[in-house]
């Protein structure tokens, strides 16, 4: 059995990075090449056990949940043009799990909306995933992973790169102990964008997280920060000063962050040349345009 059945996704962000696009279009709903970030994301927490999404939005923004719903209509056109590999694309998404929604008003911090999903929690829920929809982390599975490491510790379990030092200040950094695993670490503090040499660790938090149901609790008694936000991040370091286990999965793959223009084309160079349809097609012609031909 999974470690967790209801993985939470916060999508109630503007999207100011990808504006005017994002004036009518949700950035988790820009394709990486034919899928949507958030199909990715959310076929990546069932693979790792989830079957209840929820997806905290905003007002107004019923898109992104609205991709994940049935479209009787289109699936019959499809299949009467004798398109059948459009329709299994256009039901893998709502068939992958169950999709609830939470309402986050105001955008007031990753802890926040957060909280914002615990009524769509059930008593069985001893715990959930969150996943970041602007981290792809790659290869998957690291969710998992940190489903066995709860099994083993209990507890809060987070997923962690090892970030060149020269780097980390851009990061929240944990101060970390051995357990006798190389890639499983303890956490026992956590620090926000240290100077390098002030880092406790190299190792930096990604977008994954596997939390108790405690955090709720704790994010009921921190106090907002900068801009009136509620941090993650504050909310588990009141835990761990509470002796709330902690555990760290430190991922040995890649990542790509979508969250920003950039960052989003290079997932889709990455995820393109790896496509059979469009691969090599696009690696000749990168070849040719990086040449200068």
């Amino acid at each position: 059995m999974s470690a967790f059945t209801t993985a939470i996704v916060p999508a109630a962000g503007l999207g100011t990075r990808f504006l005017p696009t994002t004036k009518a279009v949700p950035k988790e709903l820009l394709p990486v090449v034919d899928t949507p970030g958030i199909e990715l994301v959310a076929t990546e927490a069932a693979e790792a056990g989830a079957t209840k999404l929820v997806i905290v939005t905003s007002p107004g923004k019923d898109a992104v949940a609205q991709y994940f719903r049935p479209q009787p209509e289109l699936e019959q056109t499809l299949a009467e043009r004798g398109k059948t590999d459009l329709v299994a694309k256009v039901r893998r998404a709502p068939e992958l799990l169950q999709v609830e929604t939470a309402i986050q008003d105001k955008a007031l911090g990753l802890g926040h909306a957060v909280g914002c999903a615990e009524g769509n929690l059930t008593g069985a829920d001893e715990a959930v995933a969150v996943l970041l929809p602007d981290d792809l982390v790659l290869p998957t599975g690291v969710l998992t992973r940190m489903a066995q490491v709860r099994e083993r510790f209990g507890g809060t379990v987070l997923c962690a790169f090892d970030i060149p030092r020269e780097q980390i200040s851009a990061y929240g950094v944990f101060d970390v102990r051995e357990t006798g695993d190389d890639d499983v670490k303890q956490v026992v503090g956590m620090v926000e964008k240290p100077k390098a040499e002030d880092a406790p660790s190299t190792f930096a938090a990604a977008g994954r997280y596997l939390l108790d149901r405690a955090i709720f609790d704790a994010l009921k008694r921190i106090t907002p920060g900068a801009g009136g936000e509620l941090q993650l991040t504050d909310a588990i370091a009141l835990l761990i000063n509470e002796g709330h286990p902690v555990h760290v999965v430190v991922h040995r793959g890649g990542r790509h962050d979508l969250g920003n223009p950039g960052g989003f084309l290079k997932a889709a160079v990455d995820f393109a040349l790896e496509h059979p349809d469009y691969g090599p097609e696009l690696a000749q012609w990168l070849r040719g345009r990086l040449s200068g031909s």
